[in-house]
């Protein structure tokens, strides 16, 4: 079942407005697609946190209007804590939509007793997908991922009829050897060796010069 937001249609617009709306505890929108007209909306801050912490795709628009809708963008403010603005476009149950998907890793890799380390290298994927049919996230077991194992994108299991338009070979997940770091206050030279000067003359030419 769909998130649901209660909106209320904007007739005023502008920055100040816009501002007015924000210190009032509300979401500026705008619905758009499907061929129909740009709805300019707010919606109760509450409510938009609500259904970004939840990780929905697909909401249901009630109220001012009655429609459903895919978030197709989120604006952030600078510190990147509070929405600001939300894209929101008009969908239907069998449609297909191209999406940004999360990526979450559970279980514990065996790797790590295996003195490796655990990467997370790429965090989000794109798909085509039904709307009924859009996860919230991807999941992906490292249960069994030893050390020296990683799982690209073309092994995530994704939604039945789903199609993966993001780099097929790219990483998600793997499992290192850990990268050796310099002692703290370790500096090359620091045993009094001379570091040699690539591209100096050797002393013998220097002499000859001088001479």
């Amino acid at each position: 079942m769909a998130d649901t937001l209660n909106v209320s249609v904007r007739e005023q617009l502008g920055t100040n407005h816009t501002r007015r709306l924000r210190w009032a505890g509300q979401v500026p929108a705008i619905l758009y697609g499907h061929g129909e007209k740009n709805v300019n909306l707010s919606i109760a801050a509450t409510e938009v946190n609500g259904v970004i912490r939840h990780g929905a795709k697909v909401v249901d628009i009630r109220g001012a209007v009655t429609d459903s809708a895919l978030i197709r963008d989120v604006q952030w403010d600078a510190l990147g804590s509070t929405v600001i603005h939300l894209d929101l476009t008009r969908v239907s149950a069998d449609e297909k939509v191209e999406v940004t998907v999360q990526v979450e890793l559970r279980g514990e890799s065996p790797g790590l007793r295996e003195g490796g380390v655990v990467e997370h290298v790429t965090h989000e994927i794109e798909i085509e997908c039904a709307v009924n049919a859009l996860p919230d996230k991807i999941v992906v077991s490292i249960n069994e991922l030893h050390l020296g194992q990683s799982v690209v994108a073309s092994e995530l299991e994704l939604p039945k009829g789903a199609v993966l338009l993001s780099d097929a070979d790219a990483v998600i997940v793997h499992v290192i050897e850990p990268v050796e770091q310099p002692e703290e206050g370790e500096v090359p030279g620091a045993d009094g060796s001379e570091p040699e000067v690539i591209g100096g003359r050797p002393d013998d030419e220097e002499d000859e010069k001088d001479a």
